[in-house]
């Protein structure tokens, strides 16, 4: 992540080796990708795949931006089940949490926060879910314009991931809906079923506790997230994560 008070023209023919975001905070610019060129104002940006062609260059007289890269084995499946555009403009309204993003990430920096590992991870996931939730292309309506209506559900997820029990009636319960329009609000807002939501979110906390406590056996950690059975856990990981458990702790090991 960095931070630019006077971003000087790029053009980049290879493009970048990882993921590219890129947003003004102040001035404007503009961005060419794809043989278009869009003026990023201040609350604009843009995100790129790895490898893509693009320029970019001030038009004020000081273009101020903020910038994220980050790459890995669940940079492109999170990016795309998200559903998030890539090369066009993606705005937000002044007061939403993406305006102030520079300023959280510079103040984190600034006490030294660690950005390496699960934690890097989990700033880039935290970011990535900001952008769908408050995103938005052309004026229309956030990205995710059902997300506040599915709060319910991200806490009763948070609170209750462990419980094996925890499926698809009692997400719907919690709301008061039928199972199929859970399924139709989850999938406009993310782009994947509740239940997929909530596979993701269990996997993270895994992730969390491989790292933390290294004395959990892979069918402790998989029962603590909620898999009864833990080669059904190690499956998903692997398809979700592109390694096993173990070979995702020994990333980690010293």
């Amino acid at each position: 992540m960095g931070y630019d008070n006077a971003q000087n023209p790029i053009h980049r023919e290879q493009g970048f080796p990882s993921f590219h975001w890129l947003h003004t905070t102040r001035g404007c610019g503009d961005f060419t990708v794809g043989g278009s060129t869009y003026r990023l104002q201040a609350n604009q940006g843009i995100l790129l795949k790895p490898n893509v062609p693009h320029h970019y260059h001030a038009v004020t007289d000081k273009w101020e931006i903020w910038y994220m890269t980050f790459d890995g084995a669940l940079a492109n499946p999170i990016t795309s089940s998200l559903e998030l555009p890539q090369a066009q403009p993606i705005g937000w309204e002044p007061d939403s949490p993406l305006a102030h993003i520079h300023e959280t990430a510079e103040e984190k920096c600034r006490y030294s926060f660690d950005l390496a590992g699960v934690n890097g991870s989990l700033e880039v996931y935290a970011f990535l879910t900001q952008l769908k939730q408050y995103g938005q292309i052309s004026g229309q309506s956030s990205l995710s314009a059902g997300h506040e209506r599915l709060t319910p559900i991200y806490l009763l997820i948070e609170e209750s991931y462990g419980n094996p029990a925890l499926g698809l009636e009692q997400m719907a319960a919690t709301l008061a809906i039928s199972p199929q329009h859970l399924n139709t609000l989850f999938r406009k807002s993310w782009g994947l079923s509740p239940y997929q939501y909530l596979l993701q979110f269990r996997i993270q906390k895994s992730k969390e506790l491989l790292i933390a406590d290294r004395r959990l056996t892979v069918r402790e950690v998989a029962l603590a997230v909620g898999f009864q059975d833990d080669s059904h856990f190690v499956h998903t990981f692997r398809r979700l994560s592109g390694m096993t458990p173990l070979q995702f702790r020994l990333q980690f090991s010293d």
